[in-house]
């Protein structure tokens, strides 16, 4: 199984060679995270749906679409919009739901958008954290983010300890990774299935394609 999940948040009119390298990688991938406009967008964007529809026709890989949850201000029937728009736009099957907080506080209305995302045909669920959450997240989800970093804390200060069960996967999502550096082993050592490591950095790291990937662009 691809431990690979690539969140790539770049048009394919702007990158085209770069989302051919993904689209071929497809079937060897965990998951890509599709991201339109920090979300799906207003109205349909025939570029990303005709990349999506490339993707799911390869096979392998499952098509994430991308939602800002805002760490439960944002009201959950927007959630829920953004992920039907999705679904009925790019055919995806299943969700990358961002700013999740960590505490249990928030937990039911997670649990509430977890139950409209399997409404609207999401197979796959993915919180990002961005740090180990309470237990409680993973009945929940597929997939939980506990780590999202620039690979100098990551290699020198280890994410905390997941305090839960081994029934979900754990994700590593890492930026500022130099050349020559192996996250994979690494991610793998800290309890990671799945991960992602790129070279970009600032506020925009995920512009820029792991390694692996760019290897064979």
């Amino acid at each position: 199984m691809s431990t690979l999940l690539v969140p790539y948040y770049e048009h394919p009119s702007v990158r085209p060679a770069e989302w051919e390298a993904i689209v071929a990688a497809a079937p060897r991938l965990h998951g890509v995270v599709l991201n339109p406009a920090s979300g799906p967008g207003e109205r349909p964007d025939p570029a990303f749906a005709e990349v999506a529809g490339r993707m799911r026709a390869a096979g392998g890989a499952r098509v994430l679409g991308y939602v800002d949850t805002g760490y439960g201000r944002r009201a959950a029937t927007d959630v829920v919009r953004d992920l039907t728009r999705h679904r009925d736009w790019y055919g995806t099957d299943g969700a990358f739901l961002d700013q999740v907080p960590s505490g249990p506080e928030e937990f039911e209305h997670y649990q509430r958008l977890a139950v409209a995302a399997w409404g609207v045909g999401c197979g796959t669920l993915v919180l990002n954290h961005g740090t180990a959450p309470h237990p409680c997240y993973a009945r929940i989800a597929d997939v939980l983010v506990t780590f999202e970093g620039t690979w100098e804390s990551y290699r020198t200060q280890p994410p905390p300890a997941w305090p839960g069960g081994p029934g979900v996967r754990l994700c590593h999502l890492l930026y500022d990774v130099p050349p020559g550096a192996d996250p994979a082993a690494l991610a793998r050592a800290r309890g990671a299935a799945v991960y992602c490591a790129v070279p970009g950095t600032g506020d925009h790291p995920w512009g820029t394609l792991p390694y692996t990937l760019e290897n064979t662009s």
